[in-house]
């Protein structure tokens, strides 16, 4: 008896410290212990750990054999001679109340693609989300999920869900050293599931946190994600027509804000579903004609007060309006419907909450260790470590799956100068100088072009926006010439100026002509969209109506020529929601947009000018082809500052076709005012934003005006044409 008893212990050494490691989610090469295992030529072991199981048998081939439970713990253990197909079993496993049958995880080999994760630490794997998170494997031909972790400075990973009781002992990982990589894979999971990670930390505490590479989330204030494996569920021949994008297409944008476009309720407290916006919002954008929506960011935020812009899954559309495949039949609507769909992407920082990527494995994994060149002092949130190679390959992934998984025809790109400047916000001293000495965050630029010629070389009609607010050269340049590769770039000093024009009193904006003329100095220095956004009409700024001077009338005039002044002048146009019927109120996400104005006829009638303007500006091909080139626009008169008159023309690329704006900036009528024009037989009126449909007054200037062999302007031939108080007006011409 003695004899049997130190055998028993000696094949049993060490399952006593294993209990203890595994009891404590401390055990970092579960897979060498648990599943099954061929001791020796014919002999295979199988131990499976199973917390509050009554007994567990072994179900293999036809026959099923009842499991030894180590001492009092919830190890089992069952050595039985090998047979063929020793690894294919399952566990028909009884509790107190249930009986479960179900493979064993720990029987699985992983599945983790290892030349996918040398691109990964290299920094260059484009495709990070097809590895990582919970993807949908088949495995000896059982279907299940792999779930993949990277967190190189952990003791111990485990996946907790509501499947396993959130028990870190039940599913703990398998741990690749060359990687940092952890994975296990579940057969027979079921999506809908809630998860997260349980790290133990090299200081013994342990955490949880979501899955970066989480397809979907719980909505805040709960933190989990949620298992889903999504499909393409959609391919629609709009997505394939995407000339849309290019830079000699029309391209007026309407950005939005799911949240807060329209609500329902009895209290307006209710958002509208990614299927309702599917229907309300792209038949209110197809009606006013505008090409492209632009959504606020839509990738997972813990704080509403954020508006997206702190997001903590970056892979996730938010929960609030539905879920994943709401998403999907949201963007597949907006696309079949003829327009383009742009999100906004925040690679420049995110937030601190402890669920998210912040000291993820209890390092700074994600962000620099460093708060001068990790933390952003205006917006309390980290930065990205743009230097390490995982992260890298992170955010590259990241607007590879926004771009190809839901054919999103662009990116627009946050904060890109903070990405761009060491001392960005920074008082002198709190910032770090680049290896040069220099203010230039070397790696954010090279990432950014990395990303910009990654995406546009797997598609090359798609557009990446950068909202860069400084005069960094070469924004929307190739990469190939030193350039960072964006398609086009926010023209944030038009909108500033612009904006500072208008709110003066007319009285005083002949001392202010500069600002609106000023623009044209660099409007072909890069690839331009106008943006009037969600940033210009909140934080006391006021609306767009109210930035405007004078009395009510005259605010509305006001606008109504400003719009017409903005639609001519070069570069793509944005508006964010509400601009386009002059809502009164600053924009707040915490409610709809005032759509009871639109009973008034003044409200109505600046919705149905943004409405015309859509409509010409797409149909006119001098307005939007040649915005690039120099030759595409000529000053008529720059410098009547005295009158406030600002009258140029717009070429298209032929040269064929030519469009004369003219705005008047003060309330004052001029008669019969001479204005020099190209020669052509005769010109015709296709805009005046004073019509009595658009809220104006209704005078008309004429429908079409001949040309008279009268010198003016520097041109050898002019029209005359009455302007009436603070009103743009287009005129038409055959110049071929």
């Amino acid at each position: 008896m003695a004899n049997t008893e130190c055998l028993q212990q000696g094949r049993f050494a060490g399952y006593q410290q294993k209990v203890i490691e595994i009891e404590q989610g401390s055990c970092d090469d579960i897979f060498s212990f648990l599943g099954c295992h061929l001791e020796k030529e014919n002999q295979v072991s199988y131990r499976v750990y199973l917390p509050n199981a009554q007994y567990v048998q072994l179900m293999l081939a036809n026959e099923s054999q009842r499991f030894n439970r180590y001492k009092n713990s919830d190890l089992f253990y069952l050595e039985i001679p090998k047979i063929n197909d020793f690894n294919q079993y399952q566990l028909n496993i009884q509790y107190a109340e249930q009986q479960i049958k179900q493979y064993d995880c720990y029987s699985f080999p992983s599945a983790l693609d290892e030349e996918a994760m040398y691109l990964f630490s290299e920094g260059t794997l484009a495709h990070a989300h097809r590895h990582f998170g919970c993807q949908k494997r088949v495995i000896n031909g059982i279907e299940g999920i792999q779930f993949s972790l990277w967190a190189p400075n952990v003791l111990a990973a485990s996946l907790i869900t509501d499947a396993n009781h959130w028990d870190p002992r039940v599913h703990l990982m398998r741990k690749h050293p060359a990687s940092g990589v952890w994975d296990i894979f579940i057969p027979q999971l079921t999506c809908g599931l809630n998860y997260k990670y349980s790290l133990l930390l090299k200081s013994g505490e342990r955490i949880e946190k979501a899955d970066p590479f989480a397809f979907q989330m719980q909505q805040a204030p709960n933190t989990s994600s949620v298992v889903c494996t999504p499909q393409k569920i959609y391919q629609s021949a709009a997505s394939q027509q995407q000339d849309k994008n290019k830079i000699d297409q029309a391209i007026t944008i309407y950005e939005v804000h799911l949240g807060s476009w329209r609500r329902k309720g009895a209290e307006g407290q209710q958002y509208l579903s990614y299927r309702e916006l599917a229907a309300e919002l792209v038949e209110y954008v197809i009606d006013l004609a505008f090409t492209h929506v632009q959504l606020m960011p839509i990738s997972e935020y813990p704080f509403d007060g954020s508006w997206g812009y702190q997001p903590v899954g970056l892979f996730s559309p938010t929960s609030r309006f539905g879920n994943f495949d709401d998403f999907c039949y949201l963007i597949s609507a907006i696309k079949s419907a003829g327009l383009g769909v742009i999100i906004d992407w925040v690679p420049a920082h995110f937030p601190a909450d402890e669920h998210g990527l912040a000291k993820f494995d209890g390092t700074h994994l994600y962000e620099h260790a460093d708060t001068r060149q990790g933390f952003h002092p205006d917006w309390k949130t980290l930065i990205f470590n743009y230097e390490r190679p995982e992260v890298r390959s992170y955010l590259l992934s990241n607007a590879t799956y926004w771009l190809e998984f839901f054919e999103i025809d662009g990116l627009r790109v946050d904060a890109v100068a903070s990405m761009l400047y060491l001392d960005y916000s920074r008082e002198n001293g709190s910032w770090v100088p680049n290896c040069y000495g220099g203010r230039e965050n070397l790696s954010a630029v090279s990432l950014i072009q990395q990303i910009n010629q990654a995406v546009y070389q797997q598609n090359p009609n798609i557009m990446m926006v950068a909202e860069e607010s400084t005069a960094w050269q070469g924004v929307t340049n190739f990469t190939a010439n030193g350039g960072l590769g964006f398609g086009y770039k926010w023209n944030m000093g038009w909108m500033n100026d612009s904006l500072s024009y208008m709110s003066k009193a007319t009285i005083h904006r002949k001392h202010h002509h500069h600002e609106m003329t000023f623009s044209m100095v660099y409007a072909h220095s890069e690839n331009f969209i106008l943006p009037l956004s969600h940033d210009e009409v909140v934080h006391g700024k006021g609306s767009l109506i109210n930035k405007m001077p004078g009395d009510d009338w005259q605010k509305f005039a006001n606008l109504r020529c400003y719009f017409g002044y903005m639609w001519a002048h070069p570069g793509k146009k944005l508006l964010f929601m509400g601009g386009e019927f002059a809502q009164y109120h600053e924009w707040s996400h915490q409610k709809s947009l005032d759509w009871h104005l639109l009973n008034e006829s003044k409200h109505l009638g600046v919705q149905n000018l943004i409405r015309e303007l859509n409509l010409i500006y797409r149909k006119t091909p001098a307005l939007y082809q040649d915005h690039l080139r120099a030759e595409g626009f000529r000053w008529i008169d720059s410098e009547n500052c005295q009158q406030s008159i600002f009258s140029f023309i717009r070429f298209d690329a032929n040269k064929s076709q030519g469009v004369i704006c003219i705005s008047n900036m003060t309330p004052q009528v001029y008669e019969n005012y001479q204005l020099g024009v190209i020669s052509a037989k005769k010109y015709q009126l296709i805009l005046n934003t004073d019509e009595k449909e658009f809220g104006g007054s209704g005078v008309s200037p004429g429908v079409e005006f001949t040309v008279e062999n009268k010198a003016s302007h520097g041109f050898e031939q002019s029209i005359r044409i009455t302007i009436a108080p603070l009103a743009s007006y287009y005129l038409l011409a055959d110049i071929s």
